[in-house]
């Protein structure tokens, strides 16, 4: 056996075993996803997903840094499970335009009266129903088209712990860190209902029928809650995210 072969054979094994050592993880962050996206997205292609960012964990890990490799593997195998769900994009572009539409709504809104866009005010700006109003926000939440990680780019910090891609320049960095201080500044200021609900999806990690139980409403109100709470995000990180 020549020393290419063998180096190839080396690598692949030590490839095997990572899978199967981490296989556990992989598969827990997969079934954890899971549960908060539509039925459209299959546990295997999580799963498939998450190997690939096992392994690009494991070559790109550095021990120096403060972080445990589990711990910087589980933001790597995250971020790519979120890639692929995202390159997956199943919405109709007719709620893609929807969901811009009151972003850009309540932009407008608070830029005008200098408070919360509330829901009324939306709905007339934008010569809907309420009803109609409501059902575009339980619309863009069901098909997820964005979610806090989307604001914090496809991996680096989209877990508990910021790791800065060591690609990155200091100028980089510096906007990272910026962009980290906007986000945490503007749900802060975010209508209490929605702040909270904010917090118990993504800090607390329940699900919005968890969440509905706690605040006596339904789930399909919740996902309206939260749905406009990314809205309101977005918009008022409009300047951040260019994506309107």
């Amino acid at each position: 056996m020549n020393g290419v072969a063998s180096y190839v054979m080396t690598r692949a094994a030590d490839e095997d075993d990572l899978a199967i050592r981490y296989a556990s993880l992989v598969k827990r962050i997969a079934y954890h996803l899971l549960a908060r996206l539509p039925p459209s997205v299959q546990a295997d292609d999580l799963i498939q997903a998450g190997m690939i960012g096992l392994l690009e964990a494991a070559r790109n890990y550095d021990p120096t840094q403060k972080a445990s490799f589990e711990t910087y593997a589980g933001i790597r195998i995250r971020g790519s499970m979120l890639d692929e769900v995202r390159r997956g994009d199943w919405a109709p572009r007719s709620v893609h335009r929807k969901s811009r539409l009151v972003s850009a709504a309540i932009r407008a809104i608070e830029s005008r009266l200098g408070r919360d866009a509330r829901d009324h005010e939306v709905a007339e700006f934008l010569s809907i129903s309420l009803e109609e109003y409501h059902q575009i926000l339980q619309d863009s939440n069901g098909h997820r088209l964005f979610s806090l990680e989307d604001f914090n780019g496809p991996e680096e910090n989209s877990g508990p712990l910021d790791l800065p891609d060591r690609a990155a320049g200091p100028l980089e960095q510096l906007e990272g860190g910026r962009l980290h201080e906007a986000i945490t500044s503007a749900i802060a200021h975010l209508p209490e209902k929605e702040r909270l609900v904010v917090a118990l999806y993504y800090d607390e990690e329940l699900n919005l029928r968890e969440i509905g139980a706690i605040f006596g409403v339904s789930e399909s109100r919740v996902s309206q809650i939260h749905s406009q709470a990314m809205l309101r995000l977005r918009a008022r990180l409009h300047h951040w995210t260019h994506s309107d």
